[in-house]
């Protein structure tokens, strides 16, 4: 039996039937445009993947895909790109299939990549890449860049040996489509690489040469947009490179198009003419205005007799100035404006340009141009411009000048009449209001005013524009006012007050009336401002300011106390009216002699405190303590003031002034309080340098208000100084002093009170032994001494300074010397008492074991002077033992002091020659009731020591 003879079951199948079979039905579902849910777009896609895969596995299996086969494949390949050419011919598919869509169309060159290139099939990898090469394109204008140029990388291979014309075609197609994907994906270097590439496949083509020089044209636009940091990527050399393209296609011969090949979209001269526009305007970003010139001078020479388009001036234009030839400038201009084709706003651009490089100097032969141009906006025109000149003239005078001869020019200003021109009126008149008011704060006041001036041309006289007008007025007088020009300046507000009055207008000529020193009327105008309708008290505190300004105190002073009238009057004001006073006392600050009004002015201040509370005077929280303590820290400082002058009666009271405001406080913190007293303590102390001035007793009033001062600012001060605190702190000594000074003008009585009060201040840290020497100073003088405060005051200062670190041996040795002349006074006779006695004994305690030199030199000498010479007086008394004691009291106070040693062996010799001479006789001190005396006054001469 043959095989041919067996039976359908025992046959075997060609090998992969089933693939063939399955493609077979996907490709015909696409061929059936059948837009059911089976054979959506989605759907196909996904399937002719799956079999893609499939036929990919068959054909790297051992078996392969035999030559029949893959023709099959080859042939429904092409079955499935046409029918993705009639889907897409057919109608465009929406978006969300738009994907689905070229995936299929993509299928078609993969399963002719897949089944190979058969022998049988003629240019088989040329039709193979091109299929991939229009499905890149297709991806491509989807956006779909990456997935585009895949396409292009898997055609490229299978025609870069470029052995036939249509290969070469081809890979043109896929050097320029990639180079484009390269451009889009910023790697410009790739691009001109595969431009580059491409050349020699072009050479013989016309239209490749043309596609060539498009692509170029096209990446070099890019390049002149983006700007790329790769200097090998230059828009000059591409478009330069696209221009002689174009130039070689143009001279090449007509050649019929290959199969295959892409024909040019548009026209070699819009190429042509396109590179040279591009070039042109890289040349001039690039300043160079001679090349952009040239690129112009060819473009116009390819237009011949044809109409120019508007950009091909303009940009002239601008090559012209940037090369500084005006005249040639003047030309483009001219030849733009009769071009019918420019719009006007390319006109009014290019007049604006070609003004700024000009000045003001050509404004006028520009405006009247365009207002013949532009006949509909004229007036527009004419502001664009004139704010070109503006912007462009800068800050000097005769620019400035020019602007304003400009716009007040009757040709000029007659554009903008009728009431269609009121929105380009208001303009002018704000562009030269604008230009006006920047002089004026330039200080530039009569360039200032004359644009100012001139821009009241371009404001109407209705009813709306009266502020305006006002404004103007305004402005022109303080111009005149800047240039002293006062009666030029009181027309222009006595204009603005007829157009409009109001308080601006009254402060300005009250300004006026202060420079021409017209006091009385500027006072009259003054009060008068109250009956504006816009008045402000503001108003009334500028023209403290301007009076000041002007040195003029009387209407400064005049309008500060009309001022206050109307807080008296119980009127709203902005400013508190302690800021009132506090202006009004700074201003009396700068018055030589004006003391009294200070005072004056700065207790109604406290009054008004205490009358209406800090908060209603002052201001509340932090701002009204400040005012509080302004005045405060000013009457402080005007007591030292006064205290520098000597005027210590004005001092008394601007101290007791101090600290009735600085108590003022919402309850006093410790700062307030150490304040208080400083103030109380200065207070009673310039009232006793106004006594002793004087040469005048205190009266008893006064006498126990300073009582009362010092005893509150006791209280006070205990309370705000810690004890650490007053170690160096004076407040406590003053307080101290002044309180034992008051008590001084008190009889006898007082006595046990001043002791007391020493004893509290010796027992304070702030106590020192200096202060102590002075208070026992002041407690030894007088008619009425207090020698027992003194007493204590001297032993006190001897103890403490023998308590501190340091001992100060010059104030113990004076505080020593004292001690004994007021030990002295106690015994009138001299020899009695044991006080003086008793101070030396202390004093030779003091004196052992010092160096020498640390005791006064001077004080030691007077210690041993002084104990030698009472033995001289009580012997000359007949008191032996009394004298002994002296004597022996003085040569061991000289065996301590270095300075003295040398007096030492005289004086023990003395002393060994009075006790012989004396023997046991008894003297005048053991003697009883009618004992006989013996006097040795006769029988031993003692040497004195000096």
């Amino acid at each position: 039996m043959k095989i041919s003879e067996l039976s359908p079951e025992y046959r075997q199948p060609p090998p992969h039937a089933g693939l063939l079979t399955d493609l077979n039905r996907v490709v015909a579902d696409v061929e059936a445009f059948d837009t059911s849910d089976s054979s959506s777009p989605e759907k196909l896609a996904a399937d002719l993947r799956r079999l893609l895969t499939n036929l990919a596995s068959a054909a790297s299996s051992s078996s392969g895909l035999d030559g029949a086969f893959r023709v099959k494949v080859w042939h429904l390949g092409f079955r499935l790109w046409n029918a993705c050419v009639d889907r897409a011919n057919h109608s465009f598919p929406p978006s969300r299939v738009a994907v689905a869509e070229a995936e299929i169309r993509q299928a078609a060159p993969e399963l002719l990549l897949v089944a190979g290139l058969p022998e049988d099939i003629p240019n088989a990898s040329a039709k193979a890449a091109s299929f991939f090469h229009r499905t890149g394109l297709v991806w491509l204008d989807l956006g779909r860049a990456d997935l585009a140029s895949a396409c292009f990388e898997k055609a490229t291979p299978l025609v870069s040996a470029a052995d036939t014309e249509g290969d070469r075609a081809v890979l043109l197609d896929l050097n320029l489509s990639r180079a484009r994907v390269a451009s889009i994906a910023g790697e410009q270097a790739l691009a001109v690489a595969l431009l580059s590439r491409s050349k020699p496949l072009a050479a013989g083509s016309p239209e490749g040469i043309k596609a060539l020089a498009e692509e170029y044209l096209r990446i070099g636009q890019a390049a002149l947009a983006t700007k790329p940091p790769d200097p090998a990527i230059d828009a000059s050399n591409l478009l330069t490179e696209a221009l002689d393209l174009c130039e070689k296609a143009a001279a090449s011969p007509t050649t019929p198009t290959t199969p295959g090949s892409t024909p040019a979209t548009s026209n070699l001269q819009v190429i042509k003419d396109q590179c040279l526009r591009f070039l042109a305007v890289e040349r001039l970003e690039a300043n160079d205005y001679g090349g952009t010139l040239r690129c112009i001078s060819v473009w116009r020479t390819s237009l011949g007799l044809g109409e120019e388009h508007p950009s091909i001036g303009f940009m002239a234009l601008r090559a012209c100035l940037g090369s500084g030839n005006l005249a040639e400038a003047e030309r483009e201009l001219e030849t733009l404006m009769a071009n019918a084709r420019a719009p006007d706003f390319v006109c009014v651009s290019a007049a604006e340009m070609y003004l700024a490089s000009t000045g003001p100097d050509a404004a006028f032969k520009v405006l009247v141009a365009l207002a013949a141009r532009c006949r509909a906006g004229a007036a527009g025109a004419a502001v664009r411009v004139l704010k070109k000149v503006v912007e462009t003239a800068g800050g000097g005078t005769g620019r400035a000048r020019a602007i304003a001869e400009l716009a007040s020019d009757e040709r000029v200003v007659k554009l903008f009449d009728g009431p269609a021109n009121s929105h380009e009126r208001n303009t002018m008149h704000a562009l030269l209001w604008t230009c006006g008011t920047e002089h004026f704060y330039a200080k530039n006041y009569d360039i200032g005013a004359d644009l100012i001036e001139r821009s009241m041309l371009y404001v109407s006289r209705d009813e709306e524009s009266r502020s305006r007008r006002t404004n103007c007025f305004r402005v022109l007088c303080l111009c005149h006012m800047a240039l002293r020009h006062l009666d030029r300046a009181q027309e222009f507000i006595t204009e603005a007050e007829k157009v409009e009055p109001n308080i601006h207008c009254a402060f300005l000529k009250f300004k006026i009336l202060l420079q021409k020193r017209e006091e009385d009327e500027a006072i009259k105008l003054m009060k008068t401002m109250v009956g504006y309708v816009d008045f402000n008290p503001e108003f009334l505190t500028l023209s403290i300011h301007e009076a000041v300004a002007c040195k003029s105190v009387r209407v400064a002073i005049a309008a500060l106390t009309f001022l206050l009238g109307l807080y008296s009057a119980g009127k709203p004001m902005s400013m508190t009216e302690a800021a009132v006073l506090r202006n009004l006392v700074a201003l009396l600050l700068r018055e030589p002699g004006s003391e009294a009004e200070i005072l004056k002015y700065s207790r109604r201040a406290k009054l008004r405190m205490a009358e209406l509370g800090m908060e209603a005077v002052c201001g509340k929280g932090t701002v009204g303590l400040c005012e509080r303590n302004w005045f405060a820290v000013n009457a402080w400082n005007m007591a030292i003031k006064m205290a520098k002058e000597k005027k210590y009666d004005y001092c008394t009271e601007f101290f007791e002034l101090a600290a009735e405001l600085f108590s003022k406080g919402n309850g006093e913190d410790d700062a307030d309080c150490l304040l208080v007293s400083k103030s109380l303590i200065m207070s009673v102390s310039a009232m006793l340098h106004t006594e002793e001035l004087n040469k005048s007793p205190l009266s008893d009033s006064d006498l126990k208000k300073g009582i009362e001062m010092l005893s509150r600012a006791g209280k006070l001060l205990s309370a705000s100084v810690t004890s650490d605190q007053l170690e160096d702190n004076i407040l406590p000594f003053l307080h101290t002093m002044n309180f034992y000074r008051l008590l001084n003008r008190m009889d006898t009585s007082a006595h046990p009170q001043q002791l007391q009060l020493v004893k509290n201040f010796a027992a304070s840290k702030a106590c020192t032994p200096c202060h102590l020497l002075i208070l026992e100073q002041i407690a030894s003088q007088g008619t009425q001494p207090n020698l027992l405060v003194a007493e204590f005051l001297l032993k006190a200062s001897i103890t403490t300074a023998l308590a501190s670190h340091s001992p100060n041996y010059g104030i113990i040795s004076a505080a020593i010397r004292r001690l004994v002349r007021l030990a002295g006074l106690q015994d009138s006779s001299g020899s009695m008492s044991d006080a003086v006695y008793d101070v030396f004994q202390q004093a030779y305690q003091i004196v052992v074991g010092l160096r020498d030199g640390e005791y006064p030199f001077e004080e030691g000498k007077w210690l041993t002077a002084t104990a030698w010479n009472k033995s001289g007086l009580a012997s000359r008394l007949g008191q032996r033992s009394i004298a002994i004691k002296w004597m022996k009291m003085g040569i061991d106070l000289a065996r301590h002091f270095e300075s003295m040693k040398q007096y030492v062996s005289g004086m023990e010799e003395y002393f060994e020659h009075f006790q012989k001479v004396t023997g046991k006789e008894p003297d005048e001190c053991s003697q009883k009731d009618g004992a006989p005396s013996t006097s040795f006054s006769g029988s031993v001469s003692q040497p004195g020591l000096a």
